[in-house]
């Protein structure tokens, strides 16, 4: 497709068809690297010089502006992991039925990749614009945060490309942290001499509760305990067990508070003793930093005849959660509609593509002009 020549329907289903029917679990190389050589295809022309970049064996794509002048640069934000693991295609593969598709990864977020696409396409005007896919958003982007930070920092605005909500933008997101409480305790014969071990799988109980305990409903923040392991066989003490933590907020000091008091927890078991693994992984999307281009998609969705603009605010994180942290305004949920992400019978409404890269295209070309 042309510049300004109009969004293609056919183009659009043959490109995602392609994209789906590549598996990319996170960190996936080969994978991933074929998806970046099609996407590295269709944006020949578009976008400036393409850049593979690799991070602890993990494969990211970035391509720069095609100039660089008094209009900052704008970002497209996204990746191409999905949580699905190689082999899903063998039983669930790509299917269209009228406006509905279905896939792995056809909805977080593959539609969104080839929507960007649509939209740069559509927009004319491309050389204020940077693309950035990352492969390891699925598993909190742990190789990809420091290049998402270095390709937006000096932007005006980052779109990401993250499906939308029953239509509605992602103007808000809560924040995340991972830990991992381990208990070191002593092994012992459970039946011969019980009184020689320390049992970590009893003094984690009573760890799993005071986790459970810190969160707090009436902000919004939630302290979930979720993979437990422990013991070795049915007659010993155990001497280890540990627990991993799933830590959302929709507020900065929340998430600070939570690893403050994970820090101060104490054994309750004479002989044990903790250790406490892990950290913040992204401060919230908070919604002063989407205000504005809310405003500004608005106003577009008007002057182009779109359907009026809704937004949400979700409990799911993204790499957008990064970029707002930098202090660079940032509007996320601009995939196209569907649903059931993670889930199998995921899908996309192919109907909602035409509005949806259009509104994107209108904000590339707002931000092409000097303020």
């Amino acid at each position: 497709m042309k510049p300004g020549t109009g969004y293609d329907t056919e183009q659009f289903l043959t490109r995602l068809r392609r994209l789906v029917e590549i598996e990319t679990p996170t960190g996936h190389a080969p994978g991933l690297n074929a998806t970046y050589e099609l996407l590295k295809e269709w944006s020949d022309g578009l976008l400036g010089t393409f850049h593979r970049e690799v991070r602890e064996g993990v494969p990211h794509l970035y391509r720069e502006e095609k100039r660089r002048s008094e209009v900052p640069p704008v970002l497209l934000l996204g990746h191409a992991d999905t949580v699905w693991p190689l082999g899903t295609l063998a039983d669930w593969p790509f299917d269209v039925d009228g406006e509905r598709v279905t896939g792995p990864g056809v909805f977080d977020m593959k539609s969104g990749l080839v929507l960007a696409l649509e939209a740069l396409g559509l927009a004319g005007d491309t050389g204020h614009v940077r693309l950035l896919v990352t492969g390891d958003e699925e598993r909190g982007s742990l190789t990809s945060r420091d290049l998402i930070e270095d390709v937006a920092r000096d932007c005006s605005a980052v779109f990401v490309l993250e499906p939308s909500l029953d239509g509605a933008l992602k103007t808000a997101r809560k924040g995340g942290a991972m830990f991992e409480v381990t208990v070191k305790g002593r092994a012992a014969h459970a039946g011969l001499e019980p009184e020689r071990g320390v049992n970590a799988l009893v003094e984690l109980s009573h760890q799993v509760l005071a986790i459970e305990a810190l969160g707090d409903p009436d902000r919004g923040t939630t302290v979930t305990p979720t993979v437990s392991r422990s013991g070795s066989t049915r007659n010993t003490i155990p001497e280890s067990a540990s627990v991993e933590i799933d830590v959302r907020a929709w507020h900065r000091d929340e998430l600070v508070r939570v690893e403050k008091d994970l820090r101060t927890l104490r054994s309750r078991s004479r002989g044990s003793r903790l250790e406490l693994v892990g950290g913040i992984n992204r401060f919230p999307l908070e919604r002063t930093m989407s205000a504005d281009l809310l405003d500004m998609a608005r106003t577009l969705a008007r002057a182009e005849g779109l359907s009026p603009v809704t937004e949400a605010r979700v409990g799911g994180a993204s790499d957008g959660n990064f970029t707002a942290a930098l202090g660079i305004p940032t509007l996320d949920g601009l995939g196209p509609g569907g649903g059931g992400a993670h889930g199998r019978g995921e899908w996309v409404d192919t109907g909602s593509v035409r509005e949806r890269a259009t509104l994107v295209a209108a904000l590339i070309r707002a931000h092409a002009r000097p303020r």
